[in-house]
């Protein structure tokens, strides 16, 4: 009874990992960098977002953010400034991505306030 149940155990175990399709959804890679457009330098701490999803990603100190995200028709791409004083004062803007494949790379300035 003892070989059945690991014998039953192992074959669960396989078709698990390797007999179903695994699909989690997110198929777009959008990657970019954020960018003063008075001093052409990158900017850090930066959260880019895609409108009414949870998720987000904050600019690194190249200003370059990636992420993935599920397929769809468009992406409306939030770049906001929530750090205020740290690296600057910047105004938030917003793109709309449409006709993407697989991925997407976005170059941005912000102007600073």
């Amino acid at each position: 009874m003892l070989g059945g149940l690991s014998l039953t155990s192992a074959l669960f175990i396989f078709q698990a990992c390797y007999g179903t399709p695994q699909n989690m959804g997110l198929d777009i890679f959008i990657e970019g960098q954020v960018i003063s457009l008075n001093t052409k330098m990158p900017i850090k701490g930066i959260r880019v977002s895609i409108e009414n999803k949870f998720q987000y990603e904050f600019t690194d100190t190249d200003g370059k953010f990636s992420f993935y995200t599920e397929t769809a028709k468009s992406y409306k791409i939030i770049f906001e400034d929530i750090d205020t004083y740290e690296n600057g004062s910047f105004f938030g803007r917003d793109t709309t991505l449409t006709g993407i494949n697989e991925r997407a790379y976005l170059k941005i300035g912000l102007q600073e306030k």
